[in-house]
């Protein structure tokens, strides 16, 4: 299984069997381990960054589960900051197995099928378009968007759409959106 996890607000420590490490990840920082690795993120980091005291934020975080193509892979681990491209307010490929983002993708997992985008959108009607797939599926993380030909959408609303694309998400007050972008057909071996 690949395992995506998207820390939205405090931190995490992450440790592994691989002997990763104790690291922090914080939100705008994407974490991915594949299938085969005993791991534990706990929310415990100011164990490692301010011995003095806990970290008073609690954390809030997503963590997504994709199927990876092929069975039996050695497992592995990877962490990448990606705060300076979320900054743009574009819509910034995560994490992804498909080629067409191979140049500009934050992680790559193990499925050539799938692709995870994040937007962060400063509100005032800042917009972005969803990719065009078979399958998506929109998680508004926070905040509060209008989705063309869907509607307003609050904090904790997912839509799933299939066979879509190009469709215009507003936001109307500073937003967090998480989006997957699937291209296998349901039922494919």
């Amino acid at each position: 299984m690949e395992i995506v996890t998207w820390v939205l607000g405090g931190s995490l420590v992450h440790q592994d069997s691989l002997g990763t490490a104790a690291s922090s990840i914080r939100a705008g920082a994407a974490d991915e381990r594949g299938t085969g690795i005993l791991h534990s993120e706990k929310n415990d980091s100011w164990r490692l960054d301010d011995k003095r005291a806990e970290h008073e934020e609690p954390v809030h975080f997503v963590q997504m589960w994709v199927v990876p193509d092929e069975p039996g892979l050695t497992p592995g681990y990877q962490q990448l900051e990606i705060d300076a491209e979320l900054a743009t307010g574009a819509l910034v490929t995560v994490a992804s197995g498909l080629p067409r983002y191979r140049d500009r993708t934050a992680i790559e997992i193990n499925s050539s099928h799938s692709a995870m985008h994040v937007a962060r959108l400063s509100g005032a009607d800042q917009a972005v378009d969803l990719p065009d797939a078979p399958y998506l599926h929109l998680f508004v993380a926070r905040g509060e968007v209008e989705m063309e030909g869907v509607g307003t959408l609050y904090e904790g609303d997912a839509v799933r759409l299939t066979r879509s694309g190009g469709q215009r998400v507003l936001a109307h007050t500073p937003a967090e959106i998480l989006v997957w972008e699937m291209h296998a057909r349901l039922g494919a071996q």
